[in-house]
């Protein structure tokens, strides 16, 4: 999914709208429509739905458009036999320069009919928007992905570089079969490529109309679960006594919630925090800047740090979001436990924060385990000029006077898999969102219509820049 970036706080940055409100869809809009309806309207959900089946219909497409069999490849784990996707392969001249690859998850999270006022698993436009369920996350970025090749085969378009697409499952649900970690674990050919272009950038608006700013992900936080515990004999509740399992770990909570991680900075987000500290012109922005020049200076993080987004993206965060314990409630309680949620700042091991949270607690008594799944933490990719820089010159014929600005996300999202196994992954500039999340992950969720046509066509002429230069 795409997680919010602090864009959303740039007064001062617009461009204008590249589509007028009113324009009616062209022809091969039209036709990337039905790709995006068509994904939008297949049920992936982990419960009910079927991600294999949205990867049969595209590869159908790509059927029809005159790719052969052997450019692509249809993939599931025989114990997930719905959660399968695609890897389709358009070839290119050079043989020499290294592929690209284009990636979306075609999963999404669960929706209830009851609670929608549309069916979610019906593409609707309405009032300027598209609604259901992956239209915004991450259906339409698939949807542009399919459209692209097939428009390259009705082009007989020549690329110096192959182009690849992976569609696959399993991204919003920790803990499920995930098909980006399975290709890397085990066709790692059939995806290599010199960089990946990933959901987790794009544009940020007012909700209005107006483009406030376009990002680049670069980097995002690893995601990690802790479960600490407690034990004690326990006894009848007539008798207590201070060694009780209940305070015992409330103890350990209230230490990690009062623990502050050192402030921390990657390449991506001293640039981002320059940058778009500039671009505020508030106290804000004024100690973002000041922070980026010197990472020491108290006084621009103790105001930084008013921001949530702006606070996590300097360290590693870890927070108590679940809590159990006792078996009745005339009794000693004999256990109790909680789950600690840790985002961790890139460059660090899971190993490595579990051992700082057994430091923090100072408790043997409290148990920490890191509980499955275990995800790899791969260091940032690297600021390339040959990967931003195309962005940045797209960026300015799409919305003159806007600036790519590079962010680390304080999320994940697979790019996490293809990061440990080699390959840079970025989240382009492109589509935008408005400030409230556009419902994704919650109720009507919705994307603007003029976002995802305009969106398409920065992305697809992205795709040829980078294709067209070895």
């Amino acid at each position: 999914m795409k997680y919010p970036t602090a864009l959303l706080t740039l007064p001062l940055l617009f461009a204008a709208p590249a589509m007028a409100a009113d324009a009616q869809p062209r022809p091969d809009q039209l036709a990337f429509r039905d790709i995006y309806k068509e994904l939008v309207e297949t049920d992936t959900t982990l419960s009910a739905g079927s991600c294999t089946l949205a990867a049969e219909r595209m590869a159908a497409r790509l059927t029809a458009a005159g790719f052969a069999d052997s450019q692509l490849t249809l993939f599931a784990d025989p114990a997930h036999p719905k959660e399968g996707g695609l890897v389709a392969v358009y070839p290119g001249t050079s043989k020499t320069a290294k592929p690209i690859l284009l990636i979306a998850h075609i999963d999404v999270v669960e929706a209830k009919r009851a609670d929608w006022e549309r069916d979610p698993f019906r593409m609707v436009e309405e009032d300027g928007y598209f609604y259901g369920r992956g239209t915004a996350d991450d259906k339409a970025q698939a949807a542009v992905w399919v459209d692209t090749l097939i428009r390259f085969r009705k082009e007989n378009y020549k690329p110096k570089r192959t182009v690849k697409v992976a569609l696959t499952c399993g991204e919003e649900t920790n803990g499920a079969f995930n098909g980006a970690e399975w290709l890397a674990a085990n066709r790692r050919d059939l995806i290599d490529a010199e960089f990946a272009l990933n959901e987790g950038g794009g544009g940020d608006s007012d909700g209005k109309g107006k483009v406030l700013g376009q990002s680049v992900q670069v980097g995002e936080k690893t995601f990690a679960n802790f479960r600490l515990e407690t034990r004690n004999p326990g006894g009848h509740s007539s008798a207590p006594v201070p060694d009780n399992a209940i305070y015992q770990l409330a103890a350990a909570l209230t230490k990690i919630g009062q623990y502050e991680f050192p402030l921390e900075m990657t390449d991506t987000t001293r640039r981002f925090f320059a940058e778009a500290g500039a671009a505020r012109g508030d106290e804000t922005g004024r100690a973002m800047a000041a922070l980026a020049k010197d990472p020491t200076d108290k006084a621009a993080e103790a105001i930084v740090n008013a921001d949530r987004f702006l606070h996590s993206n300097l360290r590693t965060t870890c927070v108590a979001t679940l809590l159990d314990g006792g078996h009745a409630p005339n009794a000693l309680p004999q256990r109790a436990g909680a789950n600690v949620n840790c985002r961790i700042f890139p460059g660090h091991p899971i190993e490595e924060i579990k051992a700082e949270l057994e430091r923090v607690i100072g408790d043997p008594g409290v148990t920490v385990t890191q509980l499955p799944p275990k995800r790899p933490a791969p260091p940032a990719p690297p600021l390339d000029p040959r990967v931003i820089g195309p962005m940045q010159t797209l960026v300015d014929k799409y919305w003159p006077g806007l600036k790519v600005i590079p962010a680390m996300a304080n999320g994940y999202t697979d790019a996490t898999f293809l990061g440990a196994v080699g390959i840079p992954t970025y989240g382009i500039p492109g589509m935008w969102g408005d400030p409230d999340g556009n419902g994704a992950h919650g109720l009507d969720e919705r994307m603007e219509v003029r976002s995802v046509y305009v969106g398409r066509d920065y992305m697809f002429d992205l795709v040829k820049a980078y294709a067209d230069k070895p």
